[in-house]
């Protein structure tokens, strides 16, 4: 979500005054920085010399038996392997490109929200301490890893950090995100499905991965495939610069997928969520083994891990915070769901939970997924597709499009479905979740890796789900048409862009079943000091479905100054 108007403002205030604090704190623990600053990986005993990389087209590159290419959907798909140097400077060298893409729409971003090279000095500096004992909650392993990749990042953002610190650094990027978004939690959904839930009676496992950063960080979307000197062999999607796992599978079937829980910002920077995932995957067959690795790690956010195991036939959640752990498992029941908020008894009392619960958009989208999954006899990876693509609201209503009570809210980096019994897994293509879903066998796909790097795609294309219809409607073409438009009206309201009417009543036209298309041509109107037609337009978004309880305080606010104002 991306808050508005005064909303934003007051969030922004909260999180300068929050930095500045702990900058000042910083300043006076300046020694503690030291360490983190001149820590170096482990890079002895690993391979350092890896093959030269050979680009026989645009899209398709070899380098011994590693290998990247881009299928006809938009994926890329990325083979690596060897020791934990190796595969970082194979994978720094193979997605070279596609990693400099990636950071420098990450830093330009950074760029946007602080524009003047005093707050960039600020923000360096506040890093460096921010991020001060993160290397100390990080395996060696993956900080060999990360350090191989960063050999390959642009030397443009240096001023920042130097690129190994960087590349550390940008794999909290998840965590400190959605604890920032104290207002508006990163809305992902997932499920599990098992016995008589499942079209075989295996166990089947969807999620929507809705962390968003703008649609260029997605624009470039890698299918990892890893086959790691000690472990297990996985795969995961990620992007370049990216080690850790936000959604993955392993060769026993052992699957990790995460969402955001309500947190605290967070003091400082311990393991990265997803770096506990990677390990998870790297290392765990069974969800007993996934929970032993889980409990020995400190994290900074809270988190729910759906860890899917072919071997248990069956699913948990794995709650984690920094102050507390849990695990959830359904009784007497083959279906399991996750949204943001935690279910285990271990939270049973946590405020910040329960506060979740009430005031987000969490309750409401697992509502909706317990009224798709009861429509369904048995689900098959198509019907789970089907599922993560849903757009309405409950009782199948109208909200409009990208509303974030909605489990498809138009925005999601990917969606994923796996089959863990036969271990294939399917990918959403750009955009969202709404481009074919593309197949894979992680056996085949391993098994056939000896000496053999691949120059055409892996996936399975005769199991590709195809993408969804909306996708040439005129319904989606307004709705893109209103995305512009709402960026347009936020720009307004932060007093950065000049806007007509004709652009406030289009936003409505384009999405009009949406609450906050009328919130933002209600604040344009009281902005003009048009009262009456203000709380005309800010009683219509009153009628709708709001997301959270703090945008439908927003928007009562408006319409009771309108009010006042218009008399």
């Amino acid at each position: 979500m991306n808050p508005i108007g005064d909303l934003l403002m007051t969030k922004a205030e909260k999180y300068v005054t929050f930095f500045t604090g702990l900058l000042l704190l910083a300043l006076l623990q300046s020694c503690g920085i030291q360490g983190s600053l001149t820590h170096s990986p482990q890079t002895t005993g690993f391979n350092a010399d890896i093959p030269e990389r050979v680009e026989l087209n645009d899209t398709t590159f070899i380098a011994g038996n590693n290998f990247l290419l881009k299928n006809k959907y938009g994926l890329w798909e990325l083979y690596s392997e060897g020791d934990p140097l190796e595969r970082g400077l194979v994978t720094g060298r193979l997605t070279e490109e596609l990693y400099k893409k990636q950071e420098t729409v990450f830093m330009e971003k950074i760029n946007t929200l602080v524009p003047s090279p005093a707050q960039r000095n600020f923000l360096r500096k506040f890093l460096n301490w921010y991020n001060r004992k993160m290397y100390r909650f990080i395996a060696e392993e993956y900080k060999t890893e990360i350090y191989g990749i960063s050999r390959y990042a642009s030397d443009d953002f240096n001023s920042l950090a130097p690129p190994y610190l960087r590349a550390l650094y940008l794999h909290a990027a998840h965590d400190i995100g959605h604890a920032l978004q104290d207002l508006a939690l990163v809305g992902c959904t997932s499920f599990a499905l098992w016995g008589d839930k499942s079209e075989d009676g295996n166990l089947l496992i969807g999620r929507n991965f809705d962390f968003y950063a703008g649609d260029a960080f997605a624009e470039e979307k890698i299918v990892s495939f890893v086959n790691p000197d000690q472990g297990y062999k996985f795969m995961s999607v990620t992007w370049g610069g990216m080690i850790g796992v936000v959604s993955g599978m392993n060769e026993k079937g052992l699957t990790v997928t995460i969402n955001a829980g309500k947190s605290r910002i967070p003091l400082v920077a311990k393991t990265p969520i997803s770096i506990v995932t990677r390990e998870i995957l790297q290392y765990a067959s069974t969800i007993d083994e996934a929970i032993a690795i889980a409990e020995k790690k400190e994290v900074f956010v809270s988190e729910a891990i759906m860890v899917g195991s072919k071997a248990d036939g069956k699913a948990v959640l794995i709650e984690m915070s920094p102050n507390n752990f849990g695990v959830f498992e359904v009784q007497n029941s083959s279906e399991l769901i996750c949204s943001n908020h935690f279910q285990s008894d271990a939270y049973e009392n946590d405020r910040r939970n329960n506060k979740t619960q009430l005031e987000s958009h969490s309750v409401y989208r697992f509502r909706r997924m317990e009224q798709l999954l009861e429509q369904q006899e048995r689900v098959d990876p198509s019907e789970a597709v089907n599922i993560l693509r849903n757009r309405k609201g409950l009782d199948d209503m109208a909200i409009g499009y990208g509303n974030e009570k909605a489990l498809n809210q138009l925005l999601a980096h990917h969606g994923i479905v796996f089959q863990p019994e036969s271990l294939r897994v399917w990918v959403s293509a750009n955009p969202y979740q709404l481009g074919a879903f593309v197949g894979y066998d992680l056996g085949e796909v391993f098994g056939s890796r000896e000496n053999n790097p691949a120059t055409s795609t892996v996936a399975l294309i005769d199991k590709t789900i195809p993408a969804d219809p909306f996708l040439k409607s005129e319904a989606y073409a307004s709705y893109e048409r209103y995305r512009e438009l709402e960026t347009r009206a936020e720009l307004f309201l932060l007093g950065k862009e000049l806007m007509d009417e004709k652009v406030a009543e289009a936003l409505i036209e384009n999405n009009p079943e949406y609450w906050k298309a009328y919130y933002l041509a209600g604040r344009y109107y009281y902005e003009l000091e048009k009262f009456d037609l203000a709380q005309h337009k800010l009683r219509q978004a009153a009628a709708l479905e709001i997301a959270s309880v703090p945008e439908r305080e927003e928007v009562e606010k408006y319409l009771r100054k309108s009010e006042r104002k218009a008399k």
